[in-house]
Order: C-alpha cells, then structure tokens, then sequence
C-alpha cells in the first residue's frame, strides 16, 4: 500500500521484476533490531536483485539516542550514503547505545568515517525537514499499527 512504502522510503536492494517487498520498521538502538541486522544483510545479499528491501524509521522514545540515529542517517542519505550510514550504526550499536547522554559526537564520527561533507552534514542532522522525514516515517508505522521494532511487512 501507500502507506507501506513511499516515493521517497529508503532502499537496500530493489528487484527487477517487483514481486516482492519486504518493509522494515526499525529502531537504530533497538537490541532486536541490532540482532536482525546481520539476517537483513543476509538476506539483502542472497537476493538483492530478488527483493525489493525497504528500510522506514521507527525511533522508540524510550530509547535516548534512537531520534538522533535516525536524524544521523537521515542526513546521511541526504549525501548519497544512506546504506554506509546504516551499516555504520549496526555494526557499531553496542558502543553507542543505551547511553544516557547524547551521541553526536560519534555520529558525526562515523559520517566523517564514511567521507560525508562534514559541514552539510552537521546541518542536514538537526534540519527541520531531516526531523520532519523521519517523523514521517514513524507517522506511517503507527497508521499501519506498529508499535514495537522491528516490525516487517
């Protein structure tokens, strides 16, 4: 449906033929979502040119640095680096998160890493319309019902 997936919503991979989706609602800072990860990456690699594999944003508020990850990533994508960026957050989760204090820092670490324009970046990450994307995404989760991550349609 529409609401699933958008003109806009992020890829990481797409078929060819279109058949088939899979939508993932998630959390940057979620541990299950964390322990998914490499099963996504799994199956993104073993079929990426079979699925068409879209990522939406679902920062839970219990979780201090979930908004500011996908603010992070968000701005990321803004650069042509969504999935580095994406990359980036899952294989480092445990060094961030869970932390009671905000991790701009090492987000801004890991966009440096991944050779973002650090000046746009730093912009795009606190920028009204990065805010208002991943809320848009949120929006739609909670239209379809979800309110847990991850969460896969």
């Amino acid at each position: 449906t529409a609401t699933l997936v958008k003109d806009d919503s992020h890829k990481l991979s797409t078929a060819s033929d279109k058949k088939v989706t899979i939508v993932e609602f998630l959390d940057f800072e979620c541990e299950a979502c964390g322990a998914n990860y490499a099963d996504v990456e799994r199956i993104v690699a073993e079929y990426k040119d079979k699925i068409t594999y879209v990522v939406r944003y679902f920062p839970i508020s219990s979780h201090k640095n979930a908004q500011l990850a996908a603010q992070s990533v968000e701005a990321a994508s803004k650069q042509g680096k969504f999935a580095e960026m994406y990359r980036k957050m899952y294989d480092n989760q445990t060094q961030w998160a869970e932390q009671q204090t905000a991790q701009t820092v090492i987000f801004a670490k890991y966009a440096s890493e991944i050779g973002l324009n650090m000046e746009q970046f730093n912009k795009d990450v606190v920028d009204a319309a990065t805010i208002a994307r991943v809320k848009k995404d949120s929006t739609d989760g909670e239209t379809l019902g979800v309110n847990s991550t991850p969460t896969f349609f």
